[in-house]
């Protein structure tokens, strides 16, 4: 599932695009998923922003334009073989590509996040100065579920996902499987650190494209984060920092990569 660099690195390439333009037209093949979004058409685009790992067109009379990639989805440049629905712009067009179709456009009034759940309950942005060491503590204290998945939910920090979250808790050195609310407050330092850092990093790398080659940006240029991946996607590798052979567990449904030396339970 693209995450938050992914859409961010989206969201930069496509501001200069779109920004200032009227939204011409839109097609689609699929009107549970798309039909939300048709009364963004004849509006002009103030701004592109980004929340989480959702991409939100700011429009002019006061109405947003949300889209969410799900688990394969891309806006791209060009047409491609599983091309969902089309954005005419003043100028360009997006493509909305989507193999699996799990992803979403929707109309709403600017703010107003209803039929979003999951953006209404949204923690802080990680890369913000709203996201503070105290404040993940304060997070993570609501929760007695495993440290990953409490992640995952989006309530403590705002983008992380399966890859992300795998790799800020082997920088942290934290076992995915810790209680949330178990941690010392000197590990939510670590932790803190650690996700600001990956994130950071995946952003100037264009996130990253894996195997499947689903994600790429909207010019069709893969990210490259993918090349420093310490343990997403490498169980059985050596670890990068002690040379433990990584492990790979299930955890809230998805597959989690650890190393079971650097990150003791």
């Amino acid at each position: 599932m693209p995450e938050l660099p992914e859409v961010e690195t989206v969201r930069r390439m496509l501001a200069p695009v779109v920004m200032g333009c009227r939204l011409l037209g839109l097609e689609h093949d699929d009107p549970a998923r798309y039909a939300a979004a048709e009364a963004a058409v004849g509006r002009r685009v103030r701004a592109l922003r980004r929340r989480g790992k959702y991409l939100i067109f700011a429009l002019e009379g006061g109405l947003e334009l949300v889209a969410h990639l799900g688990m394969s989805g891309s806006l791209r440049l060009d047409e491609g073989t599983h091309t969902c629905a089309r954005l005419e712009f003043e100028g360009a067009t997006v493509f909305f590509n989507d193999p699996r179709r799990f992803g979403r456009l929707r109309a709403v009034p600017a703010g107003d996040y209803r039929t979003l759940p999951t953006l209404a309950r949204m923690g802080p942005e990680p890369l913000s100065r709203a996201f503070t060491a105290r404040v993940l503590e304060e997070r993570l204290g609501r929760t007695r579920r495993p440290l990953k998945v409490a992640l995952l939910s989006q309530e403590p920090v705002a983008g992380l996902g399966n890859i992300y979250a795998d790799e800020a808790l082997w920088r942290a050195r934290l076992h995915p499987e810790r209680l949330a609310n178990a941690l010392a407050p000197d590990e939510v330092r670590r932790l803190h650190r650690a996700i600001r850092a990956v994130l950071r990093r995946a952003v100037e790398l264009g996130g990253s494209t894996l195997g499947d080659g689903v994600y790429a940006r909207p010019d069709g240029e893969p990210g490259y984060f993918q090349i420093e991946h310490a343990v997403y996607g490498r169980a059985g590798e050596a670890c990068p920092r002690c040379g433990q052979r990584l492990e790979r567990l299930v955890l809230g449904g998805r597959s989690t990569h650890f190393c079971p030396r650097c990150q003791v339970r």
